[in-house]
C-alpha cells in the first residue's frame, strides 16, 4: 500500500513537471541538458522532466521603461537636463535570452548615450522645437542595435527638457521683449489704420459734399433755365395775345388811347415826386412820340 501511494505521488509529480501551462502573449525559454531547446508559446505544452527546464519567462506584451534623467551638453555649450521614456517589445525570446545579460539596461545605456549624442550636434533653441527629430534619431539607433537581443524598439518620448535657471530667466526675458515688440508693432499698426481710415473717410467725405454741391448747382441753373423759359414762354404769349387783339377791329385805337393815358398818367405824377426828369418843352413832341410807338407796333406791310 504504501509503495502504491509513493508510486503515485513519483506520478502526480511527473506529471505536473511534464505540463507547461504559457500565459497569452508570454514565452518561455525551454533548456535541455543546460542547452537551449525550443520556446514555449501559449497554451499547453509538454516536456521531459527532470531534463528540461524553464530557464526564461518574457512578456512579449509592449513595456513602457522609464530612462533616467541626465545632463546633455548642447552645441552651444549649455547643460540641457532631459529624461524620457522608452516603449519596446520582445519579439525574439531566445535572443532576448542569449543576446544581452540583461537587455533592459542595455537599452536604457544606449537610450542615454544616443540622447547626448543627438542633443550634442544641436543648439539649445532647437531642441526645444527639434522633439520630434530627437525622438526618431533614439528610436532609430536603438532599433537597430536592439535587433541583436531580440528587442524591437516602438517609440522614445522626451517628458522634460530642462534648461539651467539663468537660461530659464534670459530666456524668459527673451520671450517677455519678443511679446513687447509685437505689442508696439500690433500698437503703430493699430494707429497706421487708424490714420488711413479717417484720411479715407474724409476724403470720402469731401467727394461726396462736392458731389452735392455740384449737383446742387446743376439743379440751381436747371431751375433758372427752367424759369427763364417759362418767362420767355409767357411773355410771348403775351406779346402774341396783344398782337392778336391789336389785329381785331378797334385794337389799334385801343392801343393809341392806352398809349396816350399811360404818357398822360406819366406826366401828371412828375409833380407828386421829387424827381429830376427832362422832359420836352413842346407837348406837340409827345403826341409824336405816341405816334411813331404805334408805328412799331404795326407790322411791316400794314397800313
Amino acid at each position: 500500500m504504501e509503495i502504491a501511494i509513493l508510486f503515485l505521488i513519483i506520478a502526480v509529480v511527473f506529471v505536473v513537471q511534464s505540463v507547461k501551462v504559457v500565459p497569452q502573449q508570454s514565452a518561455w525559454v525551454l533548456e535541455r541538458l543546460g542547452k537551449y531547446h525550443g520556446t514555449l508559446t501559449a497554451g499547453l505544452n509538454v516536456v521531459l522532466p527532470f531534463i528540461d527546464r524553464v530557464a526564461y519567462k518574457h512578456s512579449l506584451k509592449e513595456v513602457p521603461l522609464d530612462v533616467p534623467s541626465q545632463v546633455c551638453i548642447t552645441k552651444d555649450n549649455t547643460q540641457l537636463q532631459v529624461d524620457g521614456i522608452l516603449y519596446f517589445q520582445v519579439t525574439d525570446a531566445m535572443r532576448a535570452s542569449y543576446g544581452s545579460s540583461n537587455y533592459i539596461v542595455a537599452i536604457t545605456q544606449l537610450a542615454q548615450t544616443t540622447l547626448r549624442s543627438v542633443v550634442g550636434k544641436m543648439e539649445l533653441d532647437k531642441t526645444f522645437e527639434e522633439r520630434d527629430m530627437i525622438n526618431a534619431a533614439v528610436v532609430n539607433a536603438l532599433d537597430e542595435a536592439a535587433l541583436n537581443w531580440g528587442v524591437k524598439v516602438l517609440r522614445y518620448e522626451i517628458k522634460d527638457l530642462t534648461p539651467p535657471a539663468e537660461i530659464l530667466r534670459s530666456m524668459q526675458a527673451q520671450i517677455t521683449a519678443e511679446r513687447e515688440k509685437r505689442a508696439l508693432i500690433a500698437a503703430s499698426e493699430g494707429r497706421r489704420q487708424e490714420q488711413i481710415n479717417i484720411a479715407t473717410g474724409e476724403r470720402e467725405a469731401y467727394i461726396a459734399r462736392s458731389e452735392g454741391e455740384k449737383q446742387a448747382e446743376i439743379n440751381k441753373a436747371q431751375g433758372e433755365a427752367a424759369a427763364i423759359t417759362a418767362v420767355a414762354d409767357a411773355t410771348a404769349d403775351a406779346i402774341a395775345k396783344i398782337a392778336a387783339a391789336i389785329r381785331q377791329p378797334g385794337g389799334q385805337e385801343a392801343v393809341n388811347l392806352k398809349v396816350a393815358e399811360k404818357a398822360v398818367e406819366a406826366y401828371g405824377q412828375l409833380a407828386q415826386k421829387n424827381n429830376t426828369m427832362i422832359v420836352p418843352g413842346n407837348m406837340s413832341e409827345v403826341s409824336a412820340l405816341i405816334g411813331t410807338a404805334m408805328t412799331l407796333l404795326k407790322k411791316p406791310g400794314q397800313a
